[in-house]
Order: structure tokens, then sequence, then C-alpha cells
């Protein structure tokens, strides 16, 4: 794996190029978010995709999240209710997983006896900049495997992943806390899981 320190404000185009090239490739990511690092790789490649479940020892009716660019973007991929897009609306970019009805967009693979998606539009200048010159969404899942507590410390995430992923993205030291997971599937809205993003 290629580790790559890369300003975590204004991230350098000809550092995020390898990372590029890596997703485009079929490859996986290790990248920073305005939550905890993330382990992820292109949406619409489903071998890539599988790599990750096997990695992280999910069983595939788990949902695996993905990063987007914007309000918009999400709504290629998801339902949006009004509601919904009205609290999504003061809430992105920020640290939260919105879980939503998906579209036919959403490849088969994230979709295991589910219909829904979980979406995020991270606060993060890395990810803004990866996903705006990438153009597609990319999965989101924490970088760190099960039963492990470093989600924050950057050496710990590149011996794990050393042999696991193609490229790491290092902005420094990570947040420890996961994102908020808010459910708008129904009519009310719930908080799954209370991280990061306060409600």
């Amino acid at each position: 794996m290629k580790r790559i320190q890369i300003h975590p404000d204004n991230p350098q185009l000809r550092l995020l190029k390898p990372a590029l090239e890596a997703l485009r490739d079929g490859g996986l990511i290790v990248y920073p978010t305005d939550s905890v690092y993330g382990l992820g790789c292109d949406l619409r490649n489903k071998n890539a995709v599988e790599k990750i479940y096997r990695i992280k020892g999910n069983d595939k009716r788990k949902l695996l999240s993905f990063i987007c660019r914007d309000l918009k973007n999400i709504s290629e991929y998801a339902y949006v209710s009004n509601a919904a897009y009205k609290a999504m609306r003061h809430l992105l970019p920020g640290p939260y997983t919105f879980i939503l009805n998906a579209t036919k967009q959403v490849p088969k693979i994230l979709l295991e006896k589910r219909a829904t998606v979980g979406i995020r539009v991270p606060d993060n200048a890395v990810c803004q900049a990866l996903l705006a010159e990438f153009g597609h969404p990319v999965i989101s899942t924490s970088a760190c495997l099960q039963d492990q507590d470093y989600l924050g410390d950057t050496d710990a995430i590149a011996t794990t992943f050393e042999h696991l992923a193609d490229i790491f993205l290092d902005s420094g030291p990570g947040g420890l806390e996961p994102s908020t997971i808010i459910d708008f599937t129904r009519d009310e809205p719930s908080v799954v899981r209370q991280g990061k993003g306060r409600i």
C-alpha cells in the first residue's frame, strides 16, 4: 500500500491522482472523512465491493454506505422525501449517514435482501476533492477490522491495511467518533446510532 501525506484543508490534485487511479482500476483506498478514516472503492465495481465485504467480515445483509458529492448527487441513488430533504439540507455536509430507500442506480450487491442504502456527504476537503475528480460515489466503511479500536491512529491503520488496500491518503490524526446514522425510510425519522453529528 502506498501511503500519501496530504493536506487536510487544501489537498493537492497531484497527490489525489494515485487514489483516483486506484479507484478506476478497482482498487481500495483508505481516506479521511469528517468522522473516522474510511475504507472505500468505486461504488460501481462489484469485485472491489466484494473485497471490502471480505476484509470487513461483513455479511452482505449488513449495510455498506457510500459518500456522495452533494444532496443533488444523493437524489440519483435514493428517494428523498420533502421532510428528509429539509433536514438533510441543514445537516449536510457533515458527519451523518442517512438511511434512504434506494433507486435502481444502486448496484444490486449493496441491496442484499433490502431496498435501503446508507449515504453520506462528509464535510471534509479531501473527500470533496476526491469525489469531484472521480465523478462517482465511493464506498465508505470505517477503516478498522472487527473488534479493533484505533480509529484515529494513522500508523495502526497503515499497518493493518498494508496488504489490503492500495492507497492511504493520510491527512493526520483521524476522528474517534463514527457518523450519526438517521433513518429516513419511515414517516418519522429515527436516530439509529448517535455518533459525532449532533441532532
